[in-house]
């Protein structure tokens, strides 16, 4: 068990905050293989041990399914792996699952607290190009998780293009976006996570899938920004593989109040 004497701890605007180690995990997925891609990322995790918070890319348990029918799980079994390995490693897990419930669909991005806490955000922007609308339900909610002391807002991958949906309310300092981006379009994904750190004044966690679909190809691009927009973490290119950075929050807190953008944010 990780020991909390590690945290550096500091008590500012009536919560307590510290540096968090966040591991992001770039895997290609194996299409409609809950079984062998929750094996392969449980042995990703235990390769990476030590972070508090390891993100998973969207759907990762199936890949990206504009017809869910026969793949969305109903019977939670990619959640209860979730709520094992964060028990397990003391760490939260988090990542999107394509979620059947009352019969109706959901891109459901699930954070999972070592407690076994389940906090889930509901895609908001579907895919229309894709045919994403047809079968799932959009949520209707943003949704902030504190976790250790850091506010994160969850998102999930075609959310990115829709900055006033995200925009910060002084009620996050991290955003997590889970996407399964395809080739043609990785430039708008690499430009668009920096332009919502930097904008937003918080960190960025983009996790990318690499490998190809039934209709997609996916070359990756998972990275951690921080709200300098500076790379904190990268993967390379169309490689398996995973990376971790630091969410340092006094330096974060320290920078919004030296350089107080988000005061001058229009309403």
């Amino acid at each position: 068990m990780l020991s909390l004497l590690k945290y550096k701890f500091v008590y500012l605007h009536g919560y307590t905050v510290y540096k968090m180690k966040v591991t992001i995990l770039q895997h290609d997925i194996a299409w409609a293989n809950p079984a062998l891609n929750i094996q392969k990322l449980d042995a990703a995790i235990d390769r990476n041990s030590g972070s508090d918070l390891y993100v998973l890319p969207e759907m990762f348990s199936t890949g990206f399914c504009t017809k869910p029918e026969g793949i969305a799980e109903r019977d939670g079994v990619t959640l209860a792996w979730m709520k094992h390995k964060a028990k397990a490693t003391n760490a939260a897990i988090a990542g999107s699952v394509a979620t059947e419930e009352d019969g109706r669909y959901y891109n459901r991005f699930y954070f999972v607290k070592p407690d076994g806490e389940v906090t889930h955000y509901d895609k908001h922007h579907l895919f229309t190009y894709g045919g994403e609308h047809h079968h799932f339900t959009a949520g209707d909610e943003r949704c902030v998780v504190e976790f250790r002391g850091v506010r994160i807002m969850l998102q999930i991958c075609y959310d990115l293009r829709f900055p006033v949906w995200v925009r910060n309310r002084g009620d996050y300092d991290m955003i997590l976006y889970v996407a399964s981006w395809p080739t043609p379009r990785r430039a708008a994904w690499s430009a668009l996570l920096v332009a919502r750190a930097i904008e937003n004044q918080c960190y960025v966690a983009g996790v990318n899938r690499v490998g190809c679909d039934p209709t997609c190809e996916y070359n990756g691009g998972s990275i951690i920004i921080d709200p300098y927009g500076r790379v904190a973490a990268s993967c390379a290119d169309n490689e398996q593989m995973e990376a971790t950075a630091t969410i340092d929050m006094e330096a974060l807190e320290a920078f919004r109040e030296k350089f107080p953008v988000l005061r001058d944010a229009d309403i």
